[in-house]
């Protein structure tokens, strides 16, 4: 008897809705494979371009990280340069203040006139001082200095006057013409002397170390009246220096130059 060898393969049926004919497909072995060949590929394909979209989505991810670390870097590499400047800056008004408390080898001014012995005006000739001599327009040092503090007006914390450091026993001189008000020693200003301008001005001279006038002395400007220190409620030394006019403040920098 002969034996008849059955061919492998899938037959689909479609039976339509409502009655009709019925049609079927035959799929060959090889058909079939053709078939889940290109689904299993589909498939992968699929699973491939899930995994290139998450890798792509982590790498976006990693690249806003690394875009936000250097914005951070550049903002720090920002304050590190502004900070650099502050240094040099710092370290420059170190050397300023350095240079001040250190020794002073600076040339005393020419136009500076020492005390004299007692007589007044002894050394002018008998001249007396020219009108505008009266004026307290002269910087009260024979150097620039530092100023360390300005005129502050108002009743709580004010500060009538400027703060010039200072290396001690400097040459205070007289920024006008005038009679040796008063000379004492507080607690506040320690070591001070005020003179007598005329036309109601008034020039304060503080924290010295060694008063070089009397009492009702008259003095030209520029003349030394005292030597620079740190008495009175002082934290280093300086010369707290004050032009008043009728009993009021005036800003000192509005009257005299600091030297360059």
């Amino acid at each position: 008897m002969k034996r008849v060898k059955r061919r492998s393969g899938l037959t689909v049926v479609l039976l339509p809705d409502g009655g009709g004919e019925s049609r079927s497909i035959r799929l060959s072995a090889l058909a079939l494979q053709i078939v889940l060949g290109v689904s299993l590929l589909l498939v992968l394909s699929g699973l491939a371009l899930a995994a290139s979209w998450w890798h792509f989505a982590a790498q976006a991810g990693r690249s806003m990280e690394l875009q936000a670390a250097v914005d951070s870097l550049e903002r720090e590499r920002t304050q590190i340069s502004v900070l650099a400047e502050e240094l040099a800056r710092v370290e420059v008004e170190y050397e300023r203040l350095r240079a001040l408390f250190g020794p002073s080898l600076s040339p005393v001014s020419s136009d500076i006139w020492l005390p004299p012995s007692g007589v007044p005006w002894r050394g002018m000739a008998g001249r007396r001082p020219a009108a505008d001599d009266f004026l307290p327009t002269s910087w009260p040092l024979t150097e620039p200095g530092f100023v360390t503090q300005a005129l502050v007006e108002g009743e709580a914390g004010d500060h009538p006057g400027l703060d010039i450091a200072i290396p001690t026993s400097s040459y205070v001189r007289a920024s006008g013409a005038g009679r040796v008000l008063r000379i004492g020693e507080d607690p506040l200003y320690g070591l001070f002397v005020v003179l007598d301008h005329g036309e109601g001005y008034q020039t304060v001279y503080a924290h010295a170390s060694s008063i070089l006038v009397e009492r009702g002395q008259t003095v030209r400007r520029n003349e030394v009246i005292a030597l620079s220190g740190s008495s009175g409620r002082s934290t280093a030394p300086h010369l707290h220096f004050e032009i008043l006019l009728d009993g009021i403040p005036v800003d000192p920098l509005s009257m005299v130059r600091q030297p360059a």
